[in-house]
């Protein structure tokens, strides 16, 4: 029988109802047919999405925050895929050591990364701002990597490589015929997060960012700060169901349920 909890699931409750409410404003904002952000909206309207769609700096500012992504998601998942092996099958002194470097960009603050990115690679060895972002963009994503990697490799019986080696499969097929398929829902969801992440984030692209390459969220704090129309709820609203597809999407294909319960293992 189980127990009954009323205290947990109103507190559970309370949390789905204060992360969902405010994205549901924002939503029936961005159909609005009034000129400015208001609740409840004024009518009906797509005059917003079309005005997003139209609207260049959006553009080129989802297509840089586009590429910064998937270049910070590739080197993230480059070397955070060695390193969880390393971690897990490889006989690494100091394990739990190591796995906690990878995962600190988790408990540091963001600006406190972006500054010492500013301060020792702009300023002290001069590279240019997207370098510098794109390092910083991928130092937020290693802990992604390593970790939803390695929950996908805690799941995967460690006997089934060894039994390839057995049959006399060398480390490098091994890894490739065995190994890796293993490790492709964790590599998968790992990218996903790691891009979505990447996407939205806004102190670290608010601190190295250039004028000659700006990401969309901070483009769109800019725009915030200067207008008060509703093409920035229309344009989040575009993101967030861009988002939701894709998570429906590998959730059917992958399962986040069985990658993310291995975590805790």
């Amino acid at each position: 029988m189980k127990q009954r909890r009323p205290v947990a699931a109103a507190l559970a409750v309370a949390g789905y109802v204060v992360m969902i409410v405010p994205i549901l404003f924002v939503v029936a904002t961005a159909f609005t047919g009034g000129s400015t952000l208001r609740f409840p909206p004024e009518g009906v309207s797509l005059q917003w999405f079309e005005a997003a769609f139209a609207y260049s700096p959006f553009i080129s500012a989802m297509v840089s925050s586009l590429q910064l992504a998937a270049l910070a998601t590739f080197f993230a998942l480059l070397l955070g895929v060695p390193a969880t092996l390393a971690i897990h099958r490889g006989r690494l002194p100091g394990k739990g050591l190591v796995e906690g470097l990878f995962l600190s960009p988790l408990i540091v603050p963001e600006l406190v990364v972006g500054l010492a990115l500013f301060q020792q690679l702009m300023i002290g060895l001069r590279l240019d701002n997207f370098t510098v972002l794109l390092v910083g963009h991928t130092v937020l994503m290693l802990p992604y990597a390593v970790r939803v990697t390695g929950a996908s490799l805690a799941l995967a019986d460690p006997f089934v490589e060894e039994a390839a080696r057995g049959l006399g499969a060398s480390p490098l097929r091994t890894f490739f015929s065995v190994t890796l398929p293993l490790l492709r829902p964790g590599i998968f969801s790992a990218a996903l997060l790691s891009f979505v992440t990447s996407f939205n984030n806004v102190p670290l692209s608010l601190l190295l960012q250039s004028r000659d390459f700006r990401t969309l969220p901070v483009t769109m704090l800019d725009y915030v700060q200067q207008s008060y129309d509703p093409m920035v709820a229309a344009t989040s609203t575009i993101i967030l169901a861009g988002t939701v597809l894709v998570a429906v999407v590998a959730e059917r294909t992958v399962g986040f349920a069985r990658i993310f319960g291995g975590i805790n293992r």
